[in-house]
């Protein structure tokens, strides 16, 4: 029976794959095998413990369920469909098999108890989320029970939905106000126990979290309006006496200062006796957030013909990233290299708004990035030594054995230098991890057996006590030879906490690390990604 299950699946996925135009679009990895499996468990009120098991998942084109109790497994069963069992009184351990379209399992054990007394020892935990405006999540346990109901007393929501005694369930609200919220657990049992409580959805009015943290460019690649990662043009006036009906302030949130207009209908922003060109740039980029606004106009206002608007669509409660290529002003007939005003409207008026990180930007033809040879007169590498070390681009030394190339890094670690003491370069544009998950660097060392260690970091993560990236991996390797070139190898898999999901953006060198500095000089070049 298993077999014929196996041959079903196998046949549907031959299906897709005669649906697709090109094989190169169906992830082959995503179909290996269902993930996030649930199963909801209820029982009907009459002691008959009639059990019925819903199960969920992804990737998943058929279910059965060994239901722990010693008869035998349920037949396959589609996606959406249930099976229901009746059960003795008694606690079973039942196991939620889900079969992809490889014929790959995933399984999960649930614990079904049925029980014929009714509820008891009922807690009901109602709380408010911290940044999604309106929500709520409700959490019942109660002894004895196996779900409960939650009718969240919206008006036109009548029909409750139903939870395993023990989990929550989470519920937005389409406006603030207050709410009678209905808990009822129950068991096998005829009799259910039921808990009321007024609740109120609130409106969240300000972001919990600072928008994404803008990328590292090169300061000829972005003229920045508004932002702390890049410098701005000076004398902005971000609320000009426009006849606007809203107003601004500043709100800073652990440090972090963004533009926040209240009652916003239209708003300007006005370049105070300057003009910039943004010809030459690719796009205009802001960060939004808003609990209530669902469109933003954007203005470029020229000096010489006017002003064109393109318009955004904003998601509630989180920050809505946005960046318009400036060919959609250009191809209306806006002049843009002497812009020196933007307008803000909102739809509909008078809503509440933040923003950050108001910049245009032009994306390089060659960027800081792997692999880094420190060959292009084009760019710039911007070392930044630490811990008594210095750092900069020179000229080869050593123009010998495996590295013949015109530029290096050199790197002094200087008498006394700090144990950690190293280097770090700021990327550009993250890696591709598909092109390879070792780097090799080619290292030119004053002497053999020398650890060194290679670090990447997402700058953006979270900050530790000291002010350093918690996101990041370390990997460690020893020179072979003195006053030579030798290239070593970091296999980044090695590292505990790498992904190829992470968005790496800095490079880090630490010569002779865990010692402290004898003056020494050593030199780097062709870091580079390899299979």
């Amino acid at each position: 029976m298993k077999k014929l299950h196996f041959i079903i699946s196998i046949f549907v996925f031959t299906i897709l794959l005669s649906c697709s135009s090109d094989d190169s679009n169906l992830d082959l990895e995503g179909l290996s095998a269902p993930t996030n499996i649930a199963v909801l468990t209820t029982v009907t009120q009459d002691n008959s413990g009639k059990v019925t098991f819903t199960p969920t998942g992804e990737g998943v084109t058929q279910y059965k369920i060994n239901y722990g109790d010693g008869s035998p497994d349920s037949d396959y069963f589609s996606t959406g469909a249930t099976t229901t069992h009746t059960y003795k009184e008694g606690v079973y351990k039942s196991k939620i098999i889900a079969m992809g379209v490889t014929g790959k399992t995933t399984e999960i054990n649930k614990d079904v108890i049925v029980s014929f007394k009714s509820p008891e020892n009922l807690v009901v935990v109602i709380t408010n989320d911290v940044s999604v405006s309106k929500k709520i999540t409700v959490k019942a346990t109660a002894d004895f029970a196996l779900f409960y109901d939650v009718y969240f007393g919206e008006p036109g929501t009548t029909t409750p939905v139903s939870v395993n005694n023990g989990e929550s369930v989470s519920f937005t609200y389409k406006e603030a106000g207050t709410y009678t919220v209905r808990i009822v657990s129950k068991s096998a049992a005829i009799k259910t126990v039921e808990h009321t409580e007024q609740i109120t959805a609130i409106l969240i009015v300000n972001p919990t979290a600072s928008a994404p943290t803008p990328p590292n460019r090169l300061d000829a690649n972005v003229i920045s309006i508004y932002s702390s990662k890049y410098k701005d043009v000076e004398g902005t006036d971000f609320n000009p006496n426009w006849g606007q009906s809203g107003t601004l302030s500043e709100f800073e949130l652990a440090g972090d200062k963004m533009l926040n207009y209240t009652n916003l209908n239209y708003q300007g922003i006005e370049l105070k006796g300057v003009t910039v060109d943004v010809s030459a740039m690719d796009y205009i980029h802001m960060d939004i957030w808003t609990a209530d606004l669902e469109k933003l106009d954007i203005f470029l206002i020229s000096k010489t013909n006017g002003e064109k608007a393109v318009s955004k669509n904003l998601t509630a409660n989180q920050w809505t990233s946005v960046d318009i290529p400036i060919s959609a002003f250009t191809s209306q007939g806006l002049t843009v290299a002497d812009i020196f005003q933007l307008k803000l409207v909102g739809t509909p008026a008078g809503k509440n708004v933040f923003i950050d990180n108001i910049y245009f930007y032009k994306l390089p033809a060659q960027s800081v990035s792997l692999p880094l040879d420190f060959e292009s007169a084009d760019l710039t590498f911007g070392w930044g030594g630490f811990g008594n070390v210095d750092a900069s681009v020179v000229t080869n030394p050593n123009k010998t054995g495996t590295n013949v190339s015109d530029k290096v890094v050199k790197i002094d670690k200087k008498s006394q230098a700090e144990t950690w003491g190293g280097a770090s370069l700021n990327l550009e544009s993250t890696p591709d991890f598909s092109k390879g998950t070792k780097v090799k660097v080619n290292v030119w060392s004053p002497k053999a057996g020398v650890d060194i260690l290679y670090k990447m970091e997402v700058s953006t993560s979270p900050k530790d006590g000291n002010g350093n990236p918690t996101v990041f991996i370390e990997v460690h390797a020893t020179t072979t030879v003195a006053n030579a070139w030798n290239v070593l190898t970091f296999d980044l898999t090695s590292a505990a906490d790498f992904s190829a999901n992470n968005k790496y953006d800095r490079v880090i060198l630490f010569p002779d690390f865990g010692k402290a500095g004898t003056g020494d000089t050593y030199y780097f070049d062709d870091i580079k990604q390899s299979n």
